[in-house]
């Protein structure tokens, strides 16, 4: 599919690739890998085999220079603790060079999954224009970094920016900075809670619509819950994207593994969703096929009360409403009243208007 198809085909919706990302559309499930991997190339390569074969629609890893993103002495949030040492640290080792960005990249291409990633710098967004990235995420961390923003935005990719830890003050302005750059038709909203795990109750997912229905973008939602039936939750709720954190084993070391589905987890994710999205169907009212044999047998007609001799003024106490329909419906009832029969009619016969003069 040429570009110019994907825009003709995208009017009015934000694309990745040829995914429409829109109200009422399938939700675009993002299997976020963060920094899982633990830096490790193959294991990053494993766990796009993993998101693919879940279902996903993206696989998604943090791209950064650990001496560009924090200081030395920047301490690790408390669920990272068990990292040791610095925040710069623990980053270090969680590094991604071009060259491993590239292999991850093709195993996506290979496994028909969509490769995204998160930046957290001006030149990791650069990184990720050269690696023919389709998207670019920005983090709830960044949602006031406007050096970041501005960069991602010039690019003319679709972003997907987070709201997690922001107030709305704070939202106020990153939409209203998007929009000044062009950002506006291309700008998926997230709703997030930066709780690392965060409570059920605490998931707020009646902000997602709120996000739609205040800045008029297609919105989605963050996942730091631990549960596999919250993506459904959210589609209910109106999201069209979802982006959930996963890891080959919850018990390897690293910041974030413990927060994490594992792989069966991530199938029963993915797999609650789509369920939600065949419950939800498509809203339209009216009756559908699969009503048609109940409303036949259980509806009811108009009929004889009893045995009625041709000639008879029809009366309310000589008729009833019986299963099933196939005869005149109830709402006629009062249209037959002082009507004469053109012959006679047994008791629980079915009124037609051939039957009246």
């Amino acid at each position: 599919m040429t570009n110019a198809d994907l825009s003709q085909q995208c009017e009015s919706a934000v694309c990745i690739g040829d995914r429409r990302i829109a109200p009422g559309r399938s939700a675009y499930i993002i299997a976020e890998a963060g920094v899982n991997h633990g830096g490790s190339v193959e294991a990053a390569l494993a766990m796009v085999d993993v998101a693919a074969a879940a279902g996903a629609d993206a696989f998604k890893v943090q791209v950064f220079r650990a001496a560009e993103l924090a200081t030395p002495d920047a301490q690790t949030a408390a669920y990272q603790s068990d990292a040791g040492g610095s925040q710069r640290e623990m980053l270090s080792r969680l590094e991604l060079d071009d060259d491993a960005l590239a292999r991850i990249q093709a195993r996506c291409e290979a496994r028909r999954i969509e490769f995204l990633a998160t930046p957290f710098g001006q030149d990791d967004v650069r990184r990720l224009v050269r690696q023919r990235a389709r998207a670019i995420k920005i983090a709830s961390t960044d949602i006031d970094n406007t050096l970041l923003l501005e960069v991602a935005a010039k690019t003319g990719l679709p972003l997907i920016v987070s709201t997690g830890a922001a107030t709305r003050d704070e939202i106020d302005a990153a939409v209203g900075r998007l929009r000044e750059w062009g950002a506006a038709g291309r700008l998926v909203l997230l709703h997030c809670v930066s709780s690392y795990p965060t409570p059920l109750e605490a998931a707020n997912l009646r902000a997602v619509a709120a996000l739609r229905e205040t800045f008029g973008v297609p919105s989605g939602f963050s996942d730091h819950t631990l549960e596999t039936q919250t993506g459904a939750l959210a589609v209910a709720a109106g999201a069209c994207m979802l982006e959930k954190h996963f890891t080959l084993d919850r018990r390897a070391d690293g910041p974030d593994h413990a927060l994490s589905l594992e792989p069966e987890g991530l199938r029963e994710y993915v797999s609650a969703v789509r369920q939600a999205e065949r419950a939800l169907g498509s809203g339209r009212l009216g009756l559908s096929d699969i009503e048609r044999d109940v409303r036949h047998v259980a509806r009811r007609s108009i009929v004889a009360a009893r045995d009625l001799a041709a000639g008879a003024v029809l009366r309310e106490d000589m008729l009833a409403l019986k299963r099933p329909a196939g005869g005149l419906p109830p709402a006629k009832l009062d249209a037959l009243l002082g009507r004469r029969l053109r012959a006679a009619v047994p008791r629980d016969t079915r009124l037609t208007m051939d039957l009246l003069e």
